[in-house]
Parts: C-alpha cells; sequence; structure tokens
C-alpha cells in the first residue's frame, strides 16, 4: 500500500531532512516550506519514525482540499477514507490551525472535523456510538489560504525525544536541531568534536549517533505501533535493520566542556543513556581557557543568546572571547548557532558561510568557518 506522508519540521532544515528520506528509500520526496512530502509503505513509516535524525513527526496525508464555509469543510472531511485507519473501538481526537483562511476559528473547525469522521465511520462501521477506548489516532488539521490538510500522526511524542534526555539544563538545544548542525558541519566517523560550551551534551551525542549510525528512535515507541492496520513484525523487522546498520567501529572522539559541574553530569548521565559514553570525554573547563587537543578538529556550539541565560552585553563579551580561542588554522573548522546580527562584528571575522535555522520561534543564523 502507498501511503501519502508530511513531516512537519523547522524552518531551515527542508533540504536536509528530503535528502535523509531519499537515503532511507523514500520516494516522490519534495520539500516544502516548514514541511516535507514523501510517499511510501508500511515499512518506510516505520523507518521514517526510527531512524530519522531531522523530523519533528511523521503524520499520513489522509488528504487536502478546499474549504471556505464549513459545508465545505464537513463534506471534504467525510469524503476522505478514514475507515483505512481508524477502527471501530480507536480514540480520534482532532487538533490544528487556520492561517490567512475564510474558515478562522480553530474550536469550530475542529468540532466539525471530528463530526464529519464521526459520520463517514458510521456509514462503514453500521454503529452510532464510538466509545473511543482503544489506540490513539490523533487527527492534524492546518488550513491555510483556505487550503485543509488532515493528517493523522503516527509519532506520538515529538521525534526530537530520543530517550536518552530525562534531564536537561538552561536553554537546551532540541535534539533534532543538534543533529542538523552535525550534518550541516558535514561531521564524519574519522572526525574530532568539540563543543566547548555542551551543556546537557546534546551537540556532541548527537555526533556520536550520527558517525556511528545509531537509530535515534530504535529504543522508544511511537503511537502507530498500537495500530491494528499495521502489522507488528513492520516495527520489529525495521528494528532489527537499524541495529545492524549500527558502525561499531570508528575514529571519532568528542571533547565536551562547560563551566557548569551539574551540566557536566547530566551531560555524562546523557551519553550513557544514548550509548555513546566512550566516544565522549567531559570535563570542567571556562571558555577563555579553551583550546583543542588535536591538530584537527570541528567546533559546533550553541552559545548563550543573551535572551534568557545572559544579557545581550554579556553575550557580546562571549563571542569576543570566542573569537579569540576559536583561531583560524588548516583542519579546524567552526560552527556557531546565534540570533544576534553583530554575531560576525563581536566574533572579529565574517562567516565563510551562513544559513538561516530556527531554534524553536528565534531566528537564527549559523555562522561557518572552515577555510
Amino acid at each position: 500500500m502507498s501511503i501519502n506522508f508530511v513531516i512537519p519540521c523547522l524552518l531551515g532544515v527542508e533540504s536536509v531532512i528530503a535528502e535523509e528520506m531519499r537515503s532511507l528509500g523514500a520516494e516522490n520526496v519534495v520539500a516544502e516550506n516548514g514541511r516535507v512530502l514523501f510517499s511510501g509503505d508500511e515499512s518506510i513509516l516505520a523507518r521514517a519514525n526510527i531512524c530519522s535524525r531531522y523530523s519533528e513527526r511523521i503524520q499520513i496525508l489522509v488528504g487536502s482540499f478546499e474549504a471556505r464555509s464549513f459545508e465545505e469543510l464537513f463534506q471534504g472531511t467525510k469524503n476522505l477514507p478514514w475507515e483505512q485507519w481508524i477502527g471501530k473501538a480507536d480514540a480520534f481526537p482532532v487538533k490544528g490551525y487556520s492561517i490567512n483562511s475564510a474558515l478562522f476559528s480553530v474550536s469550530d473547525c475542529q468540532s466539525i472535523i471530528k463530526k464529519a469522521v464521526v459520520e463517514r465511520l458510521k456509514s462503514k462501521y453500521g454503529i452510532a456510538w464510538f466509545d473511543e477506548t482503544g489506540p490513539v489516532h490523533q487527527i492534524q488539521f492546518s488550513i491555510m489560504k483556505d487550503k485543509v490538510s488532515l493528517l493523522l500522526d503516527t509519532s506520538g511524542a515529538g521525534l526530537h525525544k530520543r530517550g536518552y534526555r530525562t534531564e536537561a539544563n538552561g536553554a537546551p538545544l532540541k535534539e533534532t536541531l543538534a543533529a542538523t548542525l552535525v550534518n550541516l558541519a558535514r561531521v564524519r566517523s574519522y572526525h574530532t568534536l568539540y563543543d566547548p560550551m555542551c551543556g546537557s551534551g546534546t551537540i556532541l551525542i548527537e555526533g556520536a549517533m550520527l558517525t556511528h549510525n545509531i537509530a535515534p528512535g530504535v529504543n522508544r515507541h511511537f503511537s502507530a505501533e498500537r495500530w491494528d492496520v499495521i502489522p507488528q513484525n513492520v516495527w520489529e523487522t525495521e528494528r532489527e535493520r537499524a541495529r545492524d546498520l549500527v558502525i561499531r567501529e570508528s575514529q571519532f572522539v568528542a571533547y565536551g566542556s562547560d563551566i557548569d559541574e551539574e551540566a557536566l553530569r547530566i551531560a555524562k548521565e546523557n551519553a550513557k543513556r544514548a550509548g555513546v559514553a566512550d566516544k565522549i570525554q567531559f570535563e570542567k573547563c571556562d571558555i577563555k581557557d579553551f583550546s583543542m587537543k588535536t591538530e584537527r578538529g570541528t567546533l559546533i556550539c550553541n552559545p548563550p543568546y543573551g535572551e534568557r541565560l545572559l544579557d545581550i552585553r554579556q553575550a557580546s563579551e562571549l563571542y569576543k572571547i570566542m573569537g579569540k580561542r576559536f583561531a583560524p588554522a588548516r583542519g579546524r573548522s567552526y560552527y556557531i548557532i546565534s540570533p544576534s546580527e553583530e554575531f560576525e562584528a563581536d566574533f572579529g571575522r565574517k562567516a565563510d558561510k551562513r544559513r538561516k535555522l530556527y531554534n524553536g520561534m528565534i531566528k537564527c543564523q549559523l555562522y561557518m568557518y572552515f577555510k
């Protein structure tokens, strides 16, 4: 069975996800603004959930249509094949959003979509009441410029929740964004990776997982695993496939440092849970005393922004110190994510390349120094 999927994602990550989906065997991959579309079978559904490093969640696109009235919304929803996915006892809550559309009341859209799905299932199953005690099939709607997309979430908890980070410090970077930074820095299995402001260790852990091809979702569960329409052996086969592809031996090594001892304790625990503790060395060190331990190395960091953890003046001072410590040298590259428009001036050098990324709702630039 060919299924159409949608991946909602952080802005700026679309092309990275599209490339990843092609490598996983997905078909008809198209990157759009804030989302990636693709198609595949039940195996691809499981594989994308288990293996995707950069996606926020995997959704099934049940259908799309235009609607400018509640009647059009009701009929459009009722015409879709909900019975393919939702069983007689299954739960199917509805949530979503509407932007720049004639139908702007989210609560009204929610109740009309729910009513339409109920009417469709009533006619298919010949029953008048749904007690919804079975597995959850979360219906998600998006209405943009009067175009309605109706989706089913297959992931449950967001895919950034790998399971290794049970506690974090300060303002942690989402695992999906950390993995994206590692991808954009082109970290390989023979590289040495540094993060001198490592916090709870997310960048280094994602670097170790990527270079050893450890699937981020291999040890967690997903909503669609409980669905009757997807054979259980699909998930078992895909987990086995992911474990078989793990690279056991490599030259990769990572060094993390921070001034916060509690953050370092958390980072060590997280690395242990992720199964990469033997690849990462942590130490307490102030950024003003930082230096690379090796001739070659890739440094990725997410310094405090001056929005939550430090004020803007302190952040500016920090960038100046970083500019002195991160000296240009053959075989060394530096990747720093920051929302500051003054970063290059404070750092003391123009970036070789910049890339716009969003850290949650904060618009940032990834400043890349590799020459």
